[in-house]
């Protein structure tokens, strides 16, 4: 397994110590941009980290979200791009099919980039009808790290998110990781 973490505007600094990867909030619906998004994202590139972009998804307009998405998240080769679908700030959260539609969207925007989902277990196992995660599944269970409670195969695990959020991705090597990202 390989050690990871995840980032947002709340994270000012941090350590790139024995990290392989970096996941980096960049968006939210169709007007926030994370503005430490630059400074960390140089942080995680210096590190020598795989570097990922997510966006925060909002119900409606998924066209428009997935254009400002791919316009405010860096564009690299091996980046990895993911949608965060979860419950929003006012109790509401984006269907199954707006899910869906807005990852095969990323996915046309940046036909060379892995499009990754980021869920918590309860809408995996509850709230998901389609099983429908792009490049691969990154779920949110907090128990020990690699053995997320799902039956469905993962490509990333944030297990815990004290003192911040903390991953591991299944992959034999760093090497390994970077090949699959750039592999889109």
């Amino acid at each position: 397994m390989l050690r990871g973490i995840d980032v947002s505007s709340y994270q000012s600094t941090f350590d790139t110590e024995g990290l392989s990867f970096v996941f980096i909030k960049a968006t939210e619906g169709r007007s926030y941009v994370n503005p430490r998004l630059t400074a960390q994202t140089k942080l995680a590139r210096d590190g020598g980290c795989v570097v990922g972009f997510y966006h925060f998804l909002w119900p409606g307009n998924l066209t428009a979200q997935a254009e400002y998405f791919v316009s405010k998240a860096p564009e690299k080769a091996g980046d990895v791009l993911a949608v965060d679908w979860e419950t929003t700030g006012d109790g509401t959260r984006a269907s199954n099919s707006e899910k869906d539609r807005f990852i095969r969207e990323v996915k046309r925007l940046r036909p060379h980039h892995r499009v990754l989902l980021y869920t918590n277990r309860n809408f995996w196992l509850n709230v998901d009808v389609t099983s429908y995660s792009g490049d691969g599944l990154w779920i949110a269970d907090y128990v020990t790290a690699g053995k997320p409670r799902i039956q469905a195969k993962w490509r990333f695990h944030q297990y815990t998110d004290n003192p911040l959020d903390k991953d591991v991705a299944n992959f034999t090597s760093k090497s390994a990781l970077r090949e699959w990202a750039a592999g889109a």
